[in-house]
């Protein structure tokens, strides 16, 4: 048996690695140009360490598929300032989350991306710094005082991203987690912790995406809706997958500690429905998430299909 579903029918003809690499290459660009320059008493260190030189940046991709497809699937050698710079807004409050799940205090672990966690390298206060000041940056980010982004679009980036990661998004899914060590959730439960926790931000890279293609809620509600469809079926698939692989990928793969969730009693897919059921329920996601998209009506949604199926078969 595969460890994974097989993708239903995924375009052949879309280049995902060369789409993802164009892209990539300024999102890393910008990142190491934003991120912890003048930052003091090595605080801009720590910051860079957390996110620079590791990660799928996922988030970033699915912004920028959501943009291209808005504005009409048109591949460009650069993208418009507001894409960009909500792109990498994602990309660090994924960061600092990532850093601050990683203390004692929450999930005590010591490996993540490959190399020793934030607060082993540089300590646990300075972890905490670090994690605040990329979630800080991050809003910096989507509000330049230079006029590149309209201060609607500002204001319409802003909240979509308070929301996934506040307590009706990420932290709040966190906070079920942390008290949900050793219980037996139902799935509906399990369901909503990780729709928040995980979800919730990869809905907001999608919508985020939307809006900087002027992709309004009001004008385009068809357009909108679905693409919010899309980014909740994938934002649930990224976790089940993410259980699945802690059963049967080891650390070096993973590139973070393999097995945790099971030594820590935490519920998971896996744990709740069996691995069997668990790779039915992401290929169930992944044919919800295709579904929406042909909903959309949008002419070119490839690289959000491919992403979409990138996300069900990864290994790591």
């Amino acid at each position: 048996m595969s460890a994974l579903p097989t993708p239903s029918s995924p375009d052949r003809s879309f280049d995902l690695p060369l789409w993802s690499h164009k892209r990539l290459a300024h999102v890393e660009q910008a990142l190491s140009h934003w991120v912890g320059h003048g930052a003091p008493a090595g605080l801009g260190d720590a910051m860079r360490y957390a996110v620079l030189d590791g990660g799928k940046r996922l988030r970033p991709l699915l912004v920028l598929a959501a943009h291209e497809a808005v504005c009409g699937g048109k591949a460009r050698a650069t993208f418009d300032a507001a894409a960009l710079r909500a792109a990498c807004a994602v990309e660090l409050i994924h960061a600092y989350s990532l850093v601050h799940d990683d203390m004692p205090c929450m999930d005590d672990d010591v490996l993540r991306r490959g190399k020793p966690t934030v607060h082993v390298r540089f300590g646990q206060a300075q972890a905490l710094l670090a994690g605040d000041a990329l979630q800080a940056l991050a809003f910096e980010l989507l509000t330049p005082d230079d006029g590149a982004i309209p201060a609607a679009t500002q204001a319409a980036l802003c909240r979509l991203l308070a929301r996934a990661a506040g307590s009706g998004g990420m932290a709040g899914g966190q906070a079920i987690d942390l008290i949900s060590v050793g219980a037996a959730l139902t799935e509906d439960r399990l369901r909503q912790m990780h729709r928040l926790k995980t979800g919730a931000l990869l809905q907001g890279s999608v919508l985020m995406g939307a809006i900087c293609g002027h992709a309004d809620p009001i004008a385009d509600p068809t357009v909108y809706a679905a693409l919010s469809d899309y980014g909740a079926a994938m934002g649930l698939a990224f976790q089940v997958v993410d259980d699945i692989l802690d059963v049967v990928a080891d650390s070096a793969t993973l590139g973070k500690t393999a097995g945790k969730d099971a030594a820590a009693a935490k519920p998971t897919y896996v744990s709740l429905l069996g691995l069997d059921r668990a790779q039915a329920q992401a290929q169930e996601l992944l044919e919800q998430a295709h579904a929406a998209l042909a909903r959309s009506g949008l002419p070119d949604a490839r690289a959000l299909a491919a992403l979409a199926d990138m996300l069900v078969r990864r290994s790591c």
